[in-house]
């Protein structure tokens, strides 16, 4: 079996139906279709979690310090994510591509944007019910400061939500991503991507239906998985948290 990974050779005839050699056939340049399925979910693994990681960090410390300090920061930052809220998210992302063209870190950067006003909503929901508890209160009366009672006392608190919430915002950051890469926008040739192979080969999806289907359905299998074990995870910690109930 072919294991190129690139478009400069091609190892079949495009669009050719599975046989013994390609298992699920060739794609439009005449590539091993299973091989680049193998290798095209690394793109928006990785690029979905770091639009995650990095929306986490923002919206996370911005939730922490609204819920903790309940005085006029905690206004203001509310005011500032109801602003950011109300931007479509696509219409954002088109908005950014246009003026970056097709970059795929400021898409990383736009997607994690898009995740930080209900992130910091959630947190902040989170931290005002946990920053009302006796330990909490009895750090304050310590004098331990801010940063110290947010890292120690209220963030292994609240992991419970950040869990809950995690695994469904992931699969969100992976479908931006894909749609991002299906549109031409991100990741572009001879890169090896399940939506940009969506894209490359849906003119020829009645010739070789597994070039389109197979990295669909990785895409489909990759965000059921993720949900499931962050589901698994958060019920195994004991904090099933009503998220909706946080974001509102």
């Amino acid at each position: 079996m072919s294991h190129s990974s690139g478009h400069t050779s091609i190892p079949g005839i495009p669009f050719s139906p599975p046989s013994r050699t390609f298992w699920l056939g060739n794609d439009y340049l005449g590539e091993d279709v299973f091989s680049r399925v193998l290798s095209g979910g690394r793109t928006v693994i990785l690029y979905g979690a770091l639009a995650t990681l990095m929306a986490y960090a923002v919206g996370g410390t911005i939730g922490l310090l609204a819920g903790f300090t309940r005085t006029r920061l905690d206004d203001l930052l509310m005011r500032a994510m109801d602003v950011l809220l109300a931007f479509p998210p696509i219409l954002f992302l088109l908005v950014v591509a246009t003026g970056a063209g097709a970059n795929i870190y400021a898409l990383v950067i736009a997607i994690a944007i898009i995740h930080v006003p209900s992130i910091a909503r959630i947190l902040r929901a989170a931290t005002l019910e946990v920053s009302v508890r006796g330990y909490v209160e009895a750090a304050s009366a310590r004098g331990d400061r801010t940063h110290v009672i947010l890292r120690r006392e209220i963030l292994p608190n609240i992991w419970g939500p950040i869990v809950a919430d995690g695994g469904p915002r992931f699969t969100v950051s992976i479908l931006l991503v894909a749609a991002v890469n299906f549109l031409g926008l991100g990741v572009s040739p001879p890169a090896a991507d399940w939506a940009l192979m969506i894209s490359e080969n849906r003119a020829g999806i009645t010739i070789n239906a597994w070039a389109v289907v197979a990295p669909a359905l990785m895409i489909a299998a990759l965000t059921v998985s993720i949900n499931l074990i962050a589901d698994a995870i958060a019920s195994g910690l004991g904090k099933s948290i009503d998220v909706e109930a946080l974001r509102r």
